[in-house]
């Protein structure tokens, strides 16, 4: 059975924009820390902070957030 997990562009919109992961924070307001493991996808974002996300970066969530399938 494949395992689904949550892909991001994150890290590729954010630097496409000229904004640091500590500036993307401040934004949101989150830490420099919860930016990093959103774009390493250790760390699924709330709901909350996925569209603060994407309104930030003038994206939608689909365009930022999306699934990959890996195949077990």
């Amino acid at each position: 059975m494949a395992e689904r997990r949550l892909g991001n562009r994150l890290k590729e919109l954010r630097t496409a924009q000229g904004l640091t992961q500590t500036d993307l924070a401040a934004l949101v307001g989150v830490s420099r820390k919860t930016i990093n493991t959103v774009e390493n996808s250790v760390f699924v974002p709330s709901t909350l902070l996925a569209l603060a996300l994407a309104k930030t970066l003038n994206a939608t969530v689909e365009e930022l957030f999306f699934i990959i399938d890996d195949d077990s």
